[in-house]
């Protein structure tokens, strides 16, 4: 039951639009500019810095706010599984941002979501996923690249700390935690499988660090 609240919680604080509501009081359907994509990456592109640094924020705070009151005020006293509790939390967040009933169902594709739980874990999830992100994208200047490394560390990393001891969840929640663990990397994967395309066939867009706007394809 417990998993089913954390998921319905965070589907429900997902759901909320950050990109296509500021296009939207700034004139512009955001779903109709570049890739269609209501996530920061395509609002950046299209809108510029600022649209891009509030959409992430936005996407950030609708997957913290869920989850704070999950393991603040739910479920505070279920140390044996938090962990747990946690990843089905943000799985319902990334769940609600990459499939909206608010948007029918076209949504984002959740690596701000994603890095708002990576961010909320642990610790040394996040220093493995923020230098695996920001690295390969000042290297690459693709964010796509970025993003799934970020997927595939989320999921190695969280097995690691889990397997090894390094968090205290139960023994018991253990095998359930690698497969929530893997089908949010694989939920981020499948997001980008026209990303992958774009890069094996060379016509990927690369991020540009100037001041212009870049078009997404």
């Amino acid at each position: 039951m417990e998993r089913l609240v954390c998921l319905l919680i965070g589907y429900i604080f997902g759901n909320f639009p950050t990109g296509y509501l500021y296009a939207k009081m700034h004139g512009v359907d955001i779903t109709h500019k570049g890739s269609g994509n209501v996530g920061t990456t395509n609002v950046l592109r299209n809108m510029g810095p600022k649209a891009g640094l509030i959409t992430m924020l936005g996407d950030f705070a609708k997957t913290f706010i869920p989850l704070i009151i999950v393991t603040c005020f739910l479920y505070r006293d279920r140390t044996d599984m938090r962990y747990l509790l946690i990843m089905y939390t943000g799985l319902g967040a990334i769940l609600g941002h990459n499939f909206p009933l608010t948007l029918k169902l076209h949504g984002g594709k959740g690596i701000a979501c994603t890095g708002a739980l990576i961010c909320f874990s642990d610790i040394r999830l996040f220093q493995v996923c923020f230098i695996a992100f920001f690295g390969s994208v000042l290297i690459t200047r693709y964010v796509s690249v970025g993003s799934l490394l970020v997927a595939l560390c989320f999921s190695a990393v969280n097995i690691w700390i889990v397997s090894t001891g390094l968090h205290p969840l139960a023994p018991q929640y253990h095998m359930e935690l690698y497969m929530v663990s893997l089908i949010i990397s694989g939920l981020a994967i499948f997001k980008h499988r026209s990303n992958i395309k774009r890069l094996f066939s060379g016509t990927e867009n690369k991020l540009s660090f100037g001041s212009g706007k870049r078009k997404e394809n």
